[in-house]
């Protein structure tokens, strides 16, 4: 597990190191530099060319200082500063001063012609940008971008984009590889600066431990160190050990979404799923899973038919340790009800998804069920239907967004998107950084759904099995892309892989 902060958290732990712990603040610029150099020279050839592009801030000072360590090794290094050398800081100045009496050349953007380099080390914003980049600094970044180059080197974060949200600042200089200091940042978790950041290499500079404390960090992103966490398969077990899933979804014509997310939570080790769906599905879902039990109904047309459904659905809610809902149940009238009832009968944690929450959002009062066992599993276009607010809005600020709904109504919220956030009543949230565009197919999020399902069924916390359904999804997602390529595919090879990566990570 990793933490992720915020500009505003990261200025507060670089405060209480310099000023209540008493660590320099040029003791943490020159191990920050090192990191840095270090990067570089995995990147460049011993001899190669680098050009180090300096803002006027500490983040310049720290691109200054890692020229200076590169020169010293035998690199052909220049720094371009952005601006006139009196504008910047104290830091910098300092910088410049011991890196020009060590023959490092300086020069401003406009006196540089440019050249093929092999490097561009990209130090010109730090953490604390908050506005769009505009007037001279946009003519330098898009000069920057113009600037025949092997690769770039990102330094704390890439320029351009936001530390607390990942978005593009008006305009950004996209890196090869990032190194930031201390922990990660918000802003290379979630898109678009996670694809601006490219690979992300975190340096330890000296920051002590209780500086997170005292500062709280805003989110957390998972490793496969913590595909440990999954729940423990005694010898001495049974199907009822790990767990009975209830799937109710699926609708006449569209039973994909049922199959996909039953057999996603059988391949991860829920012990006896049973798939609730209209009669006309029976047949394909007895032929394409036969492991699963159907359990069919007919909506009918009379409340007196309906009742008949309504008890089969008291009586399953009753039976099953964890109910899904929503998958491909359509938009008929019948299905008001079919939410509603589920809502009103569960006892049991629930995963609330797909139509099952497009209903909701049409019949607000049915947020009056919510209680903190209900996960739900909106994409952006869901999130907007039931907050009211639009796509850009809520992928503008993704976290936020989750942890507004979860804060509200009580619930555990999982917004899917390229960086998927899990939101809980409180604490932090949860950032998703495996997977890849190869999972961009219909089915994965109803396989997804089956994922969450199956670890609550073993035991997990609605939280903890949001955050480890999510990861391992994602996980899935990269192994099936590398046996099918990042064309070919499904959302059954996902669902395929899950048990695979289950066991390969949790040894």
């Amino acid at each position: 597990m990793r933490y992720l902060v915020t500009s505003s958290q990261m200025k507060a732990i670089d405060q209480y190191t310099i000023e209540e712990i008493g660590i320099p603040s040029l003791v943490l610029m020159e191990r920050a530099a090192a990191a840095v150099a270090l990067e570089a020279e995995k990147m460049t050839a011993s001899g190669g060319k680098i050009l180090a592009a300096c803002g006027m801030g500490n983040n310049g000072a720290d691109g200054v200082a890692a020229a200076r360590m590169l020169k010293e090794k035998g690199y052909d290094v220049s720094v371009l500063l952005a601006a006139d050398r009196e504008k910047g800081t104290e830091e910098l100045k300092l910088q410049l001063s011991i890196a020009e009496k060590l023959n490092v050349p300086v020069m401003e953007f406009l006196e540089y012609l440019p050249g093929q380099c092999d490097l561009v080390i990209d130090s010109v914003f730090g953490v604390g940008l908050s506005r769009k980049v505009e007037g001279r600094y946009r003519e330098y970044l898009e000069f920057l971008k113009g600037i025949p180059k092997k690769q770039v080197l990102a330094v704390d974060i890439p320029s351009g984009i936001s530390a607390d949200t990942g978005a593009v600042m008006g305009t950004a200089l996209k890196a090869d590889r990032t190194v930031t200091f201390g922990y990660e940042k918000m802003g290379t978790a979630l898109e678009p600066g996670r694809t601006y950041s490219g690979k992300v290499t975190v340096a330890d500079i000296g920051f002590p431990k209780v500086s997170l404390e005292k500062a709280h960090a805003a989110g957390l992103v998972y490793d496969t160190e913590d595909v440990k966490r999954l729940p423990q398969r005694p010898s001495d077990s049974n199907k009822g050990t790990f767990g009975k899933v209830l799937i109710v979804a699926g609708s006449k014509n569209m039973c994909g979404a049922a199959y996909l997310s039953a057999l996603a939570a059988y391949r991860l080790g829920a012990g006896l799923v049973k798939v609730m769906t209209v009669e006309s599905n029976r047949t394909v879902i007895q032929e394409k899973l036969p492991e699963a039990v159907a359990v069919t109904y007919c909506p009918g047309n009379t409340p007196e038919e309906w009742q008949q459904v309504s008890a089969l659905i008291e009586k399953e809610c009753a039976d099953a340790d964890v109910v899904v809902l929503g998958p491909g149940i359509g938009r008929e009238p019948y299905t008001k009800n079919l939410v509603r009832d589920v809502l009103n009968y569960v006892c049991s944690p629930l995963v609330l998804d797909a139509d099952g929450l497009n209903i909701v959002a049409e019949e607000k009062e049915l947020t009056g069920y919510f209680t903190e066992n209900i996960i739900i599993t909106p994409h952006p276009g869901e999130m907007a239907r039931l907050t009211g607010k639009t796509v850009r809005e809520i992928k503008e600020n993704l976290p936020e967004a989750a942890r507004e709904y979860a804060a509200a109504y009580g619930v555990t919220c999982v917004l899917k998107d390229g960086a998927t956030a899990v939101a809980g009543k409180e604490g932090p949230v949860y950032i998703n950084t495996s997977g890849c565009s190869a999972m961009a197919k219909g089915g994965s999020g109803d396989v997804l759904t089956g994922s969450i399902a199956a670890l609550l069924a073993q035991g997990m916390e609605e939280e903890e099995a949001s955050r480890l359904g999510v990861y391992l999804h994602g996980l899935a997602g990269q192994e099936a892309a590398a046996k099918k390529g990042q064309y070919g595919v499904l959302a059954g090879d996902i669902a395929d892989c899950l048990g695979q990566v289950a066991e390969m990570y949790k040894r």
